[in-house]
């Protein structure tokens, strides 16, 4: 049985659900999901406990529901191997797979379980944490202090200039993989601070006219996406050669290999190749 489309998945924590309800559950080991496959389609496990599947099930987390069933994460050990009939599959793998609304509980249950594992033990005094009951917080259980699940904001730009866009292949990149600029907000920054400094740094080009056109979570591991568009100012391509390995102007009909339909990342750029298709058929 495929699992559902997760677009009515209603966002939640603390709630009057049973725990012995049967529950959709992201079973996390770091950002692999415990999966079944099924043909073409992907299944989670859907049971009240997870000790048929060899698991403890103590530090999970309710993430939302589907109509009347929960949905749980939690994460599991590195070293914790996948029980029969099951695998253990890295979330972006699954791109392709999935649909972009389980993305974002899947992307949920990405952050929240990274931030348990993270967070047993106080950042201030070293003591061990305890969920605080009725909201989504980790409380020292020594000196009181409280840990929120970390966010970590991050822009990325497309860059226009006439009918062209500015991509470029990072050193992280699969080969052949190019993409817009994306770089993480630093202390005491504006987005869009943010936004020209990143693509200064990585490309000695200046931008003008930022808008804003998305957000997307980016749980690799507890990233936000805030994507622009901006045009180019002035300046012509001088690549960090720390960060970027080559980058170039682009005409919608000359793209190179793109990031996955389900990244805003490339929604950026269709919205540029569509612009650019409207044009031509005026």
């Amino acid at each position: 049985m495929a699992i559902p489309s997760f677009e009515n998945f209603v966002p939640g924590g603390e709630s009057d659900i049973q725990d012995a309800a049967p529950s959709y559950w992201f079973i996390l080991r770091g950002s692999d999901l415990l999966i079944a496959r099924d043909g073409a389609s992907i299944e989670l496990p859907l049971t009240p406990e997870t000790a048929y599947l060899g698991l403890p099930s103590e530090r999970a987390h309710l993430i939302g529901t589907i109509g009347t069933t929960p949905c749980r994460a939690l994460g599991v050990p590195a070293e914790t191997h996948a029980p029969a009939g099951w695998e253990f599959e890295e979330v972006r793998s699954l791109f392709g797979t999935i649909s972009e609304r389980f993305f974002a509980v899947a992307a949920r249950a990405l952050e929240i379980s990274e931030w348990d594992r993270t967070h047993r033990f106080c950042g201030s005094c070293g003591s061990p944490t305890a969920l605080k009951p009725g909201e989504r917080a980790m409380h020292c259980t020594a000196c009181g202090h409280l840990s929120y699940p970390r966010i970590s904001p991050a822009v990325i730009v497309a860059v226009i200039r006439g009918e062209r866009i500015l991509l470029a292949r990072a050193r992280r990149f699969p080969p052949g993989l190019h993409s817009v600029l994306a770089g993480f907000v630093e202390p005491g920054e504006t987005l869009e601070e943010c936004v020209a400094r990143e693509v200064r740094e990585e490309t000695g080009i200046e931008v003008r006219n930022l808008r804003y056109f998305a957000s997307q979570p980016w749980p690799f591991p507890h990233s936000l996406m805030v994507a622009f568009t901006a045009e180019h100012a002035s300046g012509e391509i001088t690549v960090d050669p720390a960060e970027i390995v080559e980058a170039s102007w682009y005409s919608a009909d000359s793209l190179p290999r793109l990031p996955d339909p389900i990244t805003v990342a490339r929604k950026l750029i269709d919205w540029f190749a569509a612009g650019a298709d409207q044009a031509r058929s005026r």
